[in-house]
């Protein structure tokens, strides 16, 4: 799972250092809501802005976690 958001994410942002332990911090709003709307296509779930927040944006581990949890909430 966290190889193939690593993957998708790599590809949509090419800039942002992905292994970052504050990946928040990297992020403006279009980072932000490309992750978003990357992750909500890959994975056929809905993420929105509620889900944007610091803790589920904090790094690579966390968006796995987020992602594994909307998964599981099907």
């Amino acid at each position: 799972m966290k190889e193939k958001i690593y993957k998708i994410l790599e590809d949509a942002l090419p800039l942002v250092d992905l292994e970052s332990e504050r990946l928040y911090d990297e992020l403006d709003s279009l980072g932000v809501t490309t992750i978003l709307m990357e992750l909500s296509e890959a994975f056929g779930i809905e993420l929105d802005s509620r889900d944007a927040t610091p803790k589920n944006l904090q790094s690579l581990d966390s968006l796995v976690r987020l992602v594994e949890k909307k998964l599981s909430g099907k």
